[in-house]
């Protein structure tokens, strides 16, 4: 485990100018994990962890930065080692999601990530919740195509609409897609219905291997709530499931 972990931010004229970039650039040479990542107010914020060395040579880049840069003040203090295996850039986006609502022989919801330009998917049968207290069980199925994210309509005996999409981030402290082999990732939905940090655990491997989608204790929470019955209509039509053919 890495020997010590800090939480800087960084501020000036740091948006722009690459900062991010040459940050993990910086961490990897150095062998320092943790994440990199621009906020709403100009700053810049890091989180590193690794030898009390590479971490101090890491927090005297940022007073300096990348060519471009003016730094005009870090702050940076002692925080606990979180155990990331990476360093990474977070706040952008790493693809587009997609939830489709389907009535085939079972009513479900299928949950789909892009991922290595294929869409990741899960099948989930009572659908999402923004309610951190609710685990719903997600069964994995095959991978597909992103040209069928926006598929709306009736195919033979079974209908399908689309129930919310938009853009992720991957998150988590281990690299993406090993974070889905090993079978816990967590990611940032910035959907028109479901926004936030979620988390997928594998509790069953195998065939059709069966995880628990779970939303994070965050800002976009909404302890109690169901989106599911709240929120019923597609994103794209503005029918509901049982509107559809009508």
């Amino acid at each position: 485990m890495a020997g010590e972990a800090i939480r800087a931010v960084v501020r000036g004229e740091v948006h722009g100018v690459g900062f991010r970039e040459a940050t993990v650039r910086c961490a990897r040479k150095l062998e320092v994990d943790g994440w990199v990542r621009n906020e709403a107010d100009g700053t810049v914020r890091v989180h590193a962890e690794g030898a009390p060395a590479a971490v101090e040579e890491l927090v005297a880049f940022l007073h300096q930065g990348p060519r471009l840069a003016r730094v005009t003040a870090v702050e940076s203090e002692r925080v606990a080692v979180e155990g990331h295996e990476q360093f990474a850039i977070r706040g952008v986006s790493a693809g587009v999601f997609v939830v489709q609502e389907h009535a085939a022989t079972a009513h479900h919801f299928d949950l789909r990530l892009e991922v290595g330009g294929v869409m990741r998917s899960w099948a989930v049968p009572k659908g999402p919740s923004l309610d951190p207290a609710v685990k719903r069980l997600a069964v994995e199925v095959g991978d597909h195509d992103t040209a069928r994210n926006t598929f709306e309509g009736v195919l033979d005996a079974s209908r399908v609409i689309v129930w919310d999409r938009g853009t992720y981030e991957q998150g988590g402290r281990v690299p993406w897609p090993q974070a889905l082999e090993r079978g816990h990732a967590v990611f940032v939905l910035h959907g028109q219905k479901l926004r936030g940090g979620f988390a997928l655990q594998r509790t069953r491997p195998g065939a059709e291997a069966q995880w628990l989608l779970i939303k994070r204790r965050d800002d976009s929470a909404r302890p109690g709530s169901d989106i599911v019955a709240e929120s019923p209509r597609s994103v794209l039509s503005d029918r509901t499931l049982d509107e559809l053919g009508a």
